[in-house]
């Protein structure tokens, strides 16, 4: 059988700054490097929410729990299974925007190389829940929340098609840690 994963190995890995800097703790550093490899098998030009979603779902149990039991859980793990296997194909090639940050940033680390303008706004966003929080690194939860909040990215349109409501998810990462 031949396998069926591109190869293209002209390809960049995908990389961000917040990947080797001290704001991610060890779980989040290898929530980053499972949506790289994601990215990367899939044929994807950029890592977008969704890769970011399937990777911290597969390696954080902190992650787990914030869904609404088990059912739904699996619901949204077999939609990302879906996608990663070919369902998501008309997301390839295309560059995730949300609209949450300018497509010609204001600031010069505004759009990361690698990172569609969506995941890289996330991962911003989780550092500022973490120092909200009075934590130097940013978790798998802060990430998650961050997501969920997004309601035009890739990662939300995962949960909703599998059942979840993505403002409940975020509202309940909220509540469960005291702040947003």
């Amino acid at each position: 059988m031949q396998n069926r994963t591109p190869r293209i190995p002209q390809q960049p890995a995908p990389n961000h700054r917040a990947e080797t800097d001290t704001e991610l703790t060890d779980e989040l550093a290898a929530v980053v490097t499972g949506a790289r490899r994601r990215a990367l098998r899939d044929g994807d030009q950029q890592i977008d929410t969704a890769h970011l979603l399937h990777s911290l779902i597969e390696s954080d149990p902190a992650v787990r729990t914030a869904f609404d039991g088990g059912p739904q859980l699996a619901r949204v793990l077999g939609y990302l299974v879906q996608r990663s296997i070919g369902y998501g194909l008309r997301w390839q090639g295309a560059i995730e925007d949300s609209g949450v940050i300018p497509v010609v940033p204001a600031a010069p680390n505004a759009v990361v190389e690698g990172w569609s303008p969506a995941a890289g706004s996330a991962m911003e966003d989780a550092h500022r829940r973490a120092r909200l929080l009075g934590r130097e690194r940013a978790c798998g939860l802060d990430l998650l929340a961050a997501l969920a909040a997004d309601r035009q990215c890739r990662a939300v349109e995962v949960l909703e098609r599998a059942g979840v409501d993505a403002e409940l998810l975020a509202d309940r990462i909220v509540d469960t840690s005291g702040q947003g």
